[in-house]
């Protein structure tokens, strides 16, 4: 039987690539400068440290809008609130979500049998899983989830016939 899956990923190197370019526009910047604002990344995170709430509020605007112009939906980033030490330091971290979390993926998979479809729509961890007898179907489902308005964004793999 034909099936798909609807995932939510993010490029881990289109990630790397935007702090990287974030990084060096930091280097470069002359507001910046002797701030000792860094940009650490890891695994499915970004911290930013800085010296103080403005430039704090600068270096994420900075990283966030990188990570736009590399095509990362900004429905998977996850900022948190910046925490501001008695000192004046601050330091925040950016979360990169990957995979449908479980009310995300009830709702698609209820939006999807709400649309009276002849297709099965499964929940499988991250992902869900959609079935059906006909690639018409299947076409007609991707348009319609495309067309919706979801917490995070979607994407289309292992199209098998």
């Amino acid at each position: 039987m034909p099936s798909f899956d609807i995932v939510s990923q993010v490029n881990s190197m289109e990630i790397e690539n935007a702090v990287n370019q974030a990084k060096k526009e930091l280097a470069t910047r002359f507001d910046f400068k002797d701030s000792g604002a860094e940009i650490v990344l890891s695994k499915d995170e970004i911290q930013l440290k800085a010296g103080d709430a403005f430039k704090m509020r600068q270096l994420s605007e900075l990283v966030v809008g990188r990570l736009a112009k590399r095509g990362i939906s900004l429905k998977n980033v996850d900022q948190g609130e910046a925490d501001l030490s008695p000192l004046g330091h601050a330091r925040q971290t950016i979360k990169i979500k990957q995979g449908i979390d479980g009310a995300a993926a009830k709702e698609i998979s209820q939006f999807i049998r709400q649309q009276g479809f002849k297709v099965t729509a499964a929940i499988q961890g991250a992902e869900i899983r959609v079935t059906g007898k006909s690639r018409d179907d299947l076409q007609a489902v991707i348009a319609a989830v495309k067309g919706g308005d979801w917490p995070v964004a979607v994407s289309f793999v292992n199209f098998r016939e």
